[in-house]
């Protein structure tokens, strides 16, 4: 597999890791938006949340909770703001699940996650729950 991320984890390519267990890795982004900026990855190769295999999402984001905590206790800010590009429609640029964990200071540009996107829908929430449930139902 030519997965970026995946010769990242397996340590053919370097990067500049802050974190490593068993199921992932912390790395320094290398087009870091604030001082801290790290992306946090599961080792094995998902392009997605969804295609994560049921079982490594909670050392994923356990790992992310271990990575925010470092970075508060190390760099001090005032805030994170954590995310996830989902798809090359949301800026995902290499497919591989990769979580973002950005160091934020007051006054630092950027926004909130609300600022990403614009586009409320037309029809009544009641409606949209009800596409939601028809879909679990069915996977159900």
């Amino acid at each position: 597999m030519d997965c970026l991320f995946c010769k990242i984890a397996d340590k053919s390519i370097p990067s500049t890791v802050v974190y490593e267990d068993e199921f992932t890795l912390a790395f320094l982004d290398i087009h870091p938006l604030s001082e801290g900026h790290t992306v946090v990855i599961p080792k094995n190769h998902a392009e997605n949340i969804i295609d994560l295999p049921e079982e490594l999402v909670k050392p994923l984001f356990l790992s992310v909770r271990k990575v925010a905590a470092f970075l508060k206790d190390a760099l001090n800010p005032e805030g994170f703001t954590i995310g996830i590009n989902h798809g090359k429609v949301s800026g995902q640029t290499i497919d591989h699940l990769h979580i973002h964990v950005i160091p934020r200071r007051e006054g630092d540009g950027g926004k909130s996650i609300h600022s990403i996107v614009h586009n409320p829908p037309m029809e009544a929430l009641q409606e949209t729950r009800s596409k939601i449930l028809k879909s679990i139902n069915q996977q159900n």
